[in-house]
């Protein structure tokens, strides 16, 4: 398992009874997580002293129960980079903390190239990854269907004081906006792919990724440069595992671009216990 073990701002401190108790920043959160079916102690005082936790609805969604004074955005920082935090209505905080291992490998993969790169972000979120790749000295194309979303990361970009760095910030659906990137003929050097697992569309069509990812790496490949460096592939969908993922990279890129490709688990060191809570997967190809 690749673990995001970085972090000075964030941390998993306790996982217990279907509950994560973290520290972002100052601000000590608790928030569910299917993942955690053990029943261990909640022996750390900071169970009972946290700022909020969200509460799960049976009929769906939930809400936060609020214990302390409550910041409506704050600030953490990784390396560099500045993440401004929101609670949200289902639960999430507009950071994947574990995805720091892959922030660290595209930053990476950028500067050991010692050329301008061109990186396609899609399903961009709140810019976590993006801003990564631009702090590397990257021009990024960030893509998501969120115009909410894409002004988060416009503002994480602000925070962070690479505003100014090249990036074209498109509040598209990611497969109609490729589709007219293969028309127009450009081409990225690097693909970052966190697509959802499930949702729908503009014209209420189902997406299921199970079903579509197959087609959705295999057009994005249209759009890779001739010399591309790298492609990611995130998943939080529990019924498709690693190496499903890795297979699908490559028999669809190892073909035409050569290079390598691996898959893992990802995950975030518990402090309590020592151990690593699994948080999703990675696939990726890689140019050798």
């Amino acid at each position: 398992m690749r673990t995001a073990s970085n972090w000075k701002d964030y941390e998993l401190i306790d996982a217990c009874n279907g509950e994560r108790l973290e520290r972002w920043g100052d601000i000590i959160l608790i928030r569910p997580d299917p993942q955690i079916i053990w029943t261990t102690d909640k022996k750390n005082p900071l169970w009972k002293n946290a700022h909020a936790r969200y509460n799960r609805s049976n009929k769906g969604g939930g809400a936060w129960q609020v214990y302390k004074k409550l910041p409506n955005r704050w600030s953490v920082n990784y390396g560099d980079l500045v993440f401004n935090i929101k609670p949200m209505g289902f639960k999430h905080t507009g950071v994947f903390p574990e995805q720091a291992v892959n922030w660290d490998f595209v930053k990476e993969k950028i500067k050991s190239e010692k050329r301008e790169l061109k990186i396609l972000n899609l399903f961009g979120y709140t810019g976590c990854a993006t801003l990564s790749a631009m702090n590397a000295g990257a021009f990024v194309c960030h893509v998501d269907a969120s115009k909410g979303m894409v002004q988060w990361a416009k503002e994480n970009a602000v925070s962070s004081n690479i505003a100014d760095k090249p990036v074209r910030w498109i509040v598209d659906d990611c497969i109609k906006f490729v589709s007219r990137e293969i028309r127009r003929g450009n081409k990225y050097d690097g693909i970052i792919m966190d697509p959802p697992s499930y949702g729908r569309g503009p014209g209420g069509e189902v997406w299921k990724l199970e079903e579509q990812l197959y087609s959705l790496v295999e057009l994005c490949r249209n759009v890779l440069s001739d010399d591309p460096v790298f492609f990611i592939l995130n998943s939080y969908t529990t019924g498709l595992s690693p190496a499903v993922m890795e297979y699908l990279l490559g028999v669809l890129l190892q073909k035409p671009f050569g290079g390598k490709v691996s898959s893992n688990e990802i995950g975030l060191p518990v402090t309590e216990t020592g151990f690593v809570l699994p948080c999703g997967s990675t696939a990726i190809w890689e140019k050798q």
